[in-house]
């Protein structure tokens, strides 16, 4: 299986996100090293995995939302 490599930049791009918030607030709270990004070689540079960002993008949200009250 293929997969598509992608920078911060590149990423930022994609879901149009800055590159800041993505290292800042959403690298190891929401993008896990080992599940959404790596380091190729240990090294210091980070390669987030594109299919596996977008197929948690689209999971269900954390609160059911058919569920609040909106009395």
């Amino acid at each position: 299986m293929s997969q598509t490599y992608l920078t911060t930049e590149e990423l930022a791009t994609r879901i149009k996100y800055d590159a800041r918030t993505i290292r800042n607030q959403l690298k190891d709270s929401v993008l896990l090293e080992g599940v959404h990004y790596f380091r190729p070689f240990g090294g210091r540079k980070i390669l987030y995995v594109w299919e596996k960002i977008e197929a948690d993008m689209f999971k269900a949200p954390a609160v059911d939302t058919q569920m609040v009250n909106l009395q």
